[in-house]
């Protein structure tokens, strides 16, 4: 394979092969073999051999429940048939990783669209923040303004029921004020 072909992927197919597990964004070993067009057990093998290139926070292994889980949400489990294992998934770093242990041109270019949607979706969650913390703000403010009405209209109300007495005036009275 020529090092300059581009490899063609959508956004939406990789995108598609990010889950959430453990609080983190990974990826499936046999999404990662898919996209790499290696054997699942061919890309396993190779992280065993350099293993110490992956601790926990890059790679682990799913236990049954999520397995369960994440079979729920496919249509088909034929990506899962005949497995004897629990499959692994790939933190980020665990993705960036494997480029360094799959050589081959497709996994150095797979690589380099993985990562980029990644920064997409960390540049869509921090924007979503952003418009998440304005709102916020913007609902104590209206929050506080509804206080502050409020308080506005019991006063007024107190005006309104309970009128002040007429003064009586001070100064000179006029003939027919004294009448």
């Amino acid at each position: 394979m020529n090092m300059n072909k581009e490899v063609i992927l959508s956004d939406k197919e990789i995108e598609n092969k990010i889950y959430l597990v453990r609080g983190q964004k990974v990826m499936l070993d046999n999404d990662l073999a898919e996209l790499y067009e290696v054997d699942t057990k061919r890309l396993n093998e190779q992280v065993k051999r350099n293993i110490d290139r992956f601790p926990k926070d890059f790679m682990f292994q799913l236990n049954e429940k999520e397995v369960d889980i994440l079979r729920s949400q496919f249509a088909t489990s034929s990506s899962w048939g005949g497995r004897r294992t629990l499959p692994y998934v790939f933190t980020e770093h665990g993705v960036l990783m494997l480029s360094s242990v799959l050589n081959s041109p497709r996994a150095v270019q797979v690589n380099i669209r993985i990562m980029r949607i990644y920064v997409k979706i960390r540049e869509l969650i921090s924007l979503n923040k952003d418009i998440l913390f304005k709102l916020e703000k913007i609902e104590k403010n209206i929050s506080r303004h509804d206080e502050e009405i409020q308080l506005v209209f019991k006063y007024l109300k107190q005006l309104l029921n309970n009128p002040d007495p007429p003064r009586k005036k001070i100064g000179y009275k006029t003939a027919r004020e004294k009448q």
